[in-house]
């Protein structure tokens, strides 16, 4: 009997498996498709002939434990200790699935905002707890209003993306605000902040719970090496919290991956002291005002886009088609592929739009266009 009974193929699995196989350009699935700076392959290759190919301890590569907190102080002014507030995981999706394992119990709730990410549920479900979905309003603000309404004594924890994947909308000041107000009057309840974009924000910084001093102390707060450094294939992300929850973190951890590629843990630590993390927010500012400029006299309406590498477009004045479908034949009939958002929430909403990855070279991102202005 399944454990997921209602779990199927992930959408960006099939987006990408279809863009493949009628080799249209895949602006599907997020991921960059330009290459890495070579000064962190360098360390690698270097890094390679080394003896650095054994266990690193369970928490991490002690060097990057350590430039994590600095790299926390420098970008939020937070102070964190090395030793017991930072775990380093395969990715950002273990650290979400290890947190969830480890702190729910059976018939907690869980609320989480839709259109939302897709692996915040299995874990949840996997826990015997139930997960709450909220739909966020049309325009992608928090409905705070649902949101408190759905609270109760059972909520164990309500999980926030920000910036926001699909939508790429950032939490402003007072969404915290309303925030903080409702975990004050549910002080059992847990906060669970995923960042992986923190260093891909446009106008305006995205606010980190690093930076709330009422949050941090019941909050995890999820990053990503491989969205911030180009390497998604690496799997190398971490998460900061307070001792208490990283203490029952870890005993999950041990038994699921015990400890990360240790050579990605050491090229990392090595790729900090010489890069600008702050930089990577312009690489994709300007990506994503070329790929606007190339859609302008396109029939495709584009949305604000406040983070992320992701372009939300209103397919609207093209079809009445429903989202899938459309991204079906966009792929089938134009060769280019894209993300029906329908499939982000619980119940299907269907509101027209559809999502494109623009972390891609300008050849890729120029043809994409050329094909996508002749809807």
């Amino acid at each position: 009997m399944s454990k997921l009974p209602n779990v199927t193929t992930s959408i960006f699995t099939v987006m990408s498996k279809m863009a493949a196989e009628h080799n249209a350009i895949n602006l599907s699935q997020g991921f960059p498709n330009f290459p890495v700076d070579e000064r962190l392959t360098e360390i690698v290759s270097r890094l390679a002939h080394e003896d650095v190919h054994q266990y690193t301890p369970m928490s991490g590569y002690p060097p990057l434990l350590t430039k994590i907190a600095t790299l926390v102080k420098s970008s939020y002014n937070r102070n964190i200790l090395p030793e017991t507030q930072i775990l380093i995981t395969a990715g950002a999706t273990q650290a979400i699935f290890t947190s969830l394992l480890a702190l729910l119990k059976p018939n907690d709730e869980v609320i989480i905002l839709d259109p939302s990410y897709d692996c915040y549920e299995a874990p949840i479900l996997l826990s015997q707890a139930k997960p709450m979905r909220v739909s966020l309003n049309d325009d992608y603000t928090p409905n705070w209003n649902a949101i408190a309404s759905t609270f109760s004594e059972k909520t164990k924890m309500i999980i926030i993306n920000n910036p926001h994947n699909p939508t790429g909308k950032i939490l402003n000041e007072s969404d915290f605000e309303k925030l903080e107000l409702l975990l004050e009057k549910y002080p059992n309840a847990l906060l669970l902040s995923d960042e992986v974009y923190e260093y891909i924000t446009f106008e305006q910084k995205h606010i980190s719970t690093h930076t709330r001093p009422k949050l941090i102390d019941r909050c995890i707060t999820i990053s990503s090496f491989g969205k911030s450094f180009h390497v998604t294939g690496w799997k190398i992300g971490y998460l900061v919290a307070p001792d208490y929850l990283i203490k029952e973190i870890k005993k999950v951890h041990q038994f699921l991956v015990f400890s990360v590629n240790s050579i990605c843990q050491i090229a990392v630590s090595e790729y900090l002291d010489l890069v600008n993390i702050n930089e990577i927010n312009s690489l994709y500012q300007k990506k994503r005002d070329y790929f606007r400029t190339l859609l302008k006299n396109s029939r495709f309406k584009l949305m604000p886009c406040e983070g992320t590498y992701f372009q939300v477009a209103s397919y609207a004045n093209i079809s009445k088609e429903n989202d899938v479908d459309f991204c079906k034949r966009l792929i089938t009939e134009y060769g280019v592929a894209a993300i029906p958002i329908s499939t982000f929430y619980e119940n299907g909403k269907d509101l027209k739009l559809i999502r494109f990855c623009f972390a891609k070279d300008n050849q890729t991102l120029e043809e994409a266009a050329r094909r996508l202005t002749v809807i």
